[in-house]
This record gives C-alpha cells, sequence and structure tokens, in this order.
C-alpha cells in the first residue's frame, strides 16, 4: 500500500498492551514514539481482535487507501495532489482521525472524522486557516468516499464514470465530529465557564458548519463574532468563494462521545464536556492546567502557593456550565452527545425520585461503648466522602437474642434512610429523649451523663458527633426506675388484696 510510506521516517515505538487489564492477552502495538500508552489501547479496540501486532501504519493505510483511490469531485481539479498524505499527517500530529464506522470499514455505520480542536492553537492563538483547510479536506473526503459507494448502496452498477450530483434527499454523505474543547479554550487563555469562552465555542461551530454546509441545498451564512475576528473573515471569505458551488452532500457537524478515537487523539475531554479535574490519573499538572497558569502568569509553584494560603487559582468547571456551554453550540450542532445527570450537584433531586447513594469502599467514622443503667451498648458509625453520617450499628451484647435483633434490625432502617437521603436531624427529633428500659446513668462517654433509653443516648451522641449541636440531659421523673442489672431472685410481694397469702417463712440466703 502506498499510504504505509507516508509514515517513512517517523520514530516508531513498540510495546504490549491489551484492552483489558486483567488479560493476559497481550499484543505488540507499534505507534509514534511520542504517543501515549492510552493510544496504544485505543488502537487495539479499533482493530479488529485476530490477536497479531498492530500497526498504526499499516491500520490507518487501509482507509487512507481506500480514500485515496476514489474518483475526484466533480468541482475539484483533477490534478489536484493526492489526500493520502494530508489525512496521514493529521493523523500522525492528532490532530483528525477517522470515526470508529471509517476506520473499520462498517458497511452499515455513518462514516466521519473527529477533530481534536486543541491541537489548532499555537502560541495562543486559534489557527484559523489551518483548521478551514483540515475541515475540507475531511469533507471532501466524505464525499467522494460516499460518491463512490452509493451506486452499490442502491444497487445499482457504476456505469458512468461521473456520477450525476446527488441531493440532499439521499442523506448525509458523513459526518464531522468536534472535540477537546475545554482544552482548546484553555489554550486561547480562556475560561470553560464564562461568556468569551461560550462565544468562542459558538464560532468554531458555526464556522465548522459553514465549511460543511458549502455548496449544499442548506448553505450556512457567514456570522460576526467580535471575540473571534479570525473566525469572523475567515466566515465571510468562505462564504464567497462557495457561492457558485451547488449540488453537493450535506456533511453533519457536532461534538463526538466517548470512545476510542478520542482516546487515540489523546484528548483531555471528549466532545464540548469541561475538564471537571486539573489533574490528571498520574497526579500531575494536566496541559489545559498549565496552559490557564500561563496566561494568568502564574507558575505551578506560585498556584501551590496560593493554595497553600488559602486562595483558589484555578476554578473546576461544573455540570452548570457544561449545561450552558451545551445550550450555547445547539442551535448549530447536527450530533451532541446527551448530558450526563450529574452525581454531586443534583443529589437531592435524585435522592426524591428514590435512587440510593452509594457506601465509598472506605469509610470513616467512630466506635463507641458506652454502659446505660448498667446494660453494655456498642455503636458504631459510617460516613460518606463528604463525612456526613452513611451507616449506624447498635448493638447491646449482654441482652436478650429478641433484643439484640430488634436493635440491630432498627440500625439497619436507619441506614438505609439515610442513604436515601433522610436528613439526620429528622431521625435526631423523633428518637432523641425517647423513654424506655434500659435507661440510667451514661458510663463510657462525657457527652452524657444520663440517658432515658439507648436510642436517647446514641442520637444525642449522633447530633453532637454530625450537627455539632449537644442536647443537654432529660430530667429523670420522679416515678421512672432506673434499668440497673438485674438483682434476682427477688423478695416476696403481694399480688393484690384477693390473693392468697405467700409463704413468708421464704427467706433469701446468701
Amino acid at each position: 500500500m502506498k499510504a504505509h510510506l507516508h509514515w517513512n521516517g517517523v520514530h516508531m515505538r513498540t510495546l504490549q498492551t491489551s484492552i483489558d487489564p486483567d488479560s493476559t492477552a497481550l499484543r505488540a502495538v507499534t505507534l509514534p514514539s511520542v504517543w501515549s500508552d492510552d493510544a496504544a489501547q485505543a488502537l487495539v479496540q479499533l482493530t479488529p481482535a485476530e490477536g497479531g501486532p498492530v500497526r498504526l501504519a499499516s491500520e490507518s493505510a487501509r482507509w487512507v487507501e481506500m480514500i485515496d483511490t476514489t474518483p475526484h469531485l466533480p468541482h475539484s481539479p483533477q490534478d489536484a495532489p493526492p489526500v493520502g498524505r494530508g489525512l496521514s499527517c493529521l493523523l500522525l500530529m492528532q490532530q483528525m482521525a477517522p470515526n470508529a464506522a471509517l476506520w473499520r470499514n462498517e458497511p452499515d455505520g455513518q462514516p466521519g472524522f473527529i477533530i481534536r480542536l486543541s491541537g489548532f492553537v499555537q502560541d495562543g492563538i486559534f489557527a484559523t486557516e489551518h483548521f478551514a483547510a483540515c475541515l475540507k479536506l475531511a469533507c471532501d473526503s466524505l464525499r467522494r468516499l460516499d460518491a463512490a459507494r452509493r451506486p452499490y448502496r442502491s444497487g445499482d452498477l457504476p456505469l458512468f464514470d461521473d456520477p450525476a450530483p446527488r441531493g440532499d434527499s439521499d442523506g448525509p454523505a458523513g459526518i464531522v465530529l468536534l472535540t477537546d474543547l475545554d482544552a482548546c479554550l484553555a489554550g486561547l487563555g480562556l475560561d470553560y465557564d464564562s461568556d468569551e469562552g461560550r462565544a468562542i465555542a459558538t464560532a468554531i461551530t458555526r464556522f465548522t458548519r459553514l465549511v460543511a454546509h458549502a455548496g449544499t441545498a442548506t448553505p450556512e451564512k457567514a456570522f460576526s463574532c467580535p471575540q473571534a475576528p479570525d473566525l469572523e473573515q475567515a466566515s465571510i471569505a468562505i462564504s464567497a468563494a462557495t457561492q457558485s458551488l451547488s449540488g453537493l452532500a450535506t456533511i453533519e457537524t457536532g461534538f463526538s462521545s466517548p470512545g476510542p478515537v478520542d482516546a487515540l487523539l489523546d484528548v483531555e475531554s471528549c466532545g464540548l464536556g469541561p475538564i471537571f479535574s486539573l489533574v490528571n490519573s498520574q497526579g500531575g499538572l494536566r496541559p489545559s492546567t498549565l496552559e490557564r497558569l500561563a496566561h494568568k502568569g502564574l507558575s505551578p509553584e506560585a498556584a501551590l502557593a496560593l493554595t497553600l494560603d488559602g486562595q483558589t487559582p484555578l476554578q473546576p468547571a461544573g455540570a452548570k456550565a457544561h449545561a450552558l456551554m451545551h445550550d450555547a453550540v445547539l442551535p448549530f450542532c447536527d450530533h451532541l452527545p446527551a448530558l450526563p445527570e450529574p452525581e454531586t450537584d443534583d443529589l437531592k433531586e435524585k435522592l426524591g425520585r428514590g435512587v440510593r447513594r452509594p457506601l465509598p469502599m472506605r469509610q470513616g467514622g467512630f466506635s463507641q461503648r458506652t454502659s446505660i443503667g448498667g446494660h453494655r451498648l456498642f455503636m458504631r458509625t459510617g460516613e460518606f466522602e463528604d463525612g456526613s453520617l452513611a451507616s449506624l450499628s447498635l448493638t447491646p451484647p449482654r441482652e436478650s437474642p429478641m433484643a439484640r435483633g430488634l436493635m440491630e434490625c432498627f440500625s439497619q432502617a436507619v441506614s438505609i434512610g439515610l442513604q436515601f437521603g433522610v436528613p439526620l436531624e429528622v431521625f435526631v427529633e423523633q428518637f432523641a429523649y425517647s423513654r424506655f428500659g434500659a435507661c440510667g446513668t451514661v458510663e463510657g462517654d462525657e457527652m452524657a451523663s444520663y440517658a432515658t433509653s439507648m436510642l436517647d443516648y446514641a442520637f444525642r451522641a449522633l447530633s453532637e458527633a454530625y450537627l455539632g449541636q449537644r442536647m443537654p440531659d432529660a430530667p429523670a421523673e420522679s416515678g421512672e426506675k432506673q434499668h440497673e442489672a438485674p438483682m434476682l431472685p427477688f423478695g416476696p410481694e403481694q399480688d393484690g388484696p384477693s390473693s392468697r397469702p405467700r409463704n413468708r417463712k421464704l427467706r433469701l440466703v446468701g
């Protein structure tokens, strides 16, 4: 394959990797030395599971050669250079790659390209001309491939060399998706959650659609964007230069969803999603974090000093910023990934719908051993990641099996309620100062000196530990007996006036 020669002179490396970390079956992957190990795993996912070695040059040559051998479009000059070298170069620089359907040559899938926006930021400036050339190359490649495949899909034989122009009724010829938007904004020195950042993202999205729809039945008009004058001028120039074109197939545009192609391009955030963490999985600062610090005139050391001083030099974007960005670009996209449900911001709303909050794998909490009126009680607590109460265990070790079982079932019911969002204040208000045996003097915890029941002590202790509210002891009622450890046997008693007199000659022998 001629496309295989495009990789001559590129320094490669070979490593052993697998999709499943628990699998012992490894595959040898050869790819550029500057590419990460995650890109190697993504390449294995895109390659058919044959078990042999995987070489990026050979795998990419298949789809590059397939596009390069298709006839030129009617409006393109016949002496135009082959597109194979340009496609291979963009893949080498991790700026553009085909989607999974085109990479694997899936007949039922929609072919397309995914473009990494951060790859077009150079020295804080967005390379508009380079980006426009990349978009045009992607759209022309998809239209050429669609024109070559269309007769076979319809069941007709290609009897003529120049097929008739097709209309939009046949469907789009492919799709061009953007990704790594937040890293692109970081390279430009913009915050994801800002009006200017959303304006730049909207301008890039509209520019992509303008290039993709040029010469189709639904062409886009030039737009104005004071925040991005280069994109505005380029849109005017492209709109004027493509007025004479017609009959081209439509190319859909939008943002990508998470997948192996995004990992192959080594993106920091898939599609238009924000970068939620300032550090990577290895604990180092992300390139986007370093870019934003550099634009603020801060070194990593200076940012660390500000953080230790209690200041926040950078604030990661949240789910609300993601939703605002989604709404900003939605009118100019044909395809957008669905917004994920936030796991923490809307937790109360999710709990209201009956969703149980999962317990962390390692829980904090405390254990307390006390004695209430001579009856021992062991109390253990578990906590969520934010330090709030997640589970409760109350065990009276020396009580009857029925009393222990009831107390354990009660503890489980309280734990389930806490995990479904019932506030601890409700339990404290309900069970603090409840009166039943055993009650009496509290030993082993300075929080209380007297408790009207085991539950009274337990929930007053939880109120102090997790709500920061210390509740005073309840006064003992005049007729209330303290349930101390029982002293058997008991002395003789009269059951009532009509009862038989007991044998008063029986005496307790010590």
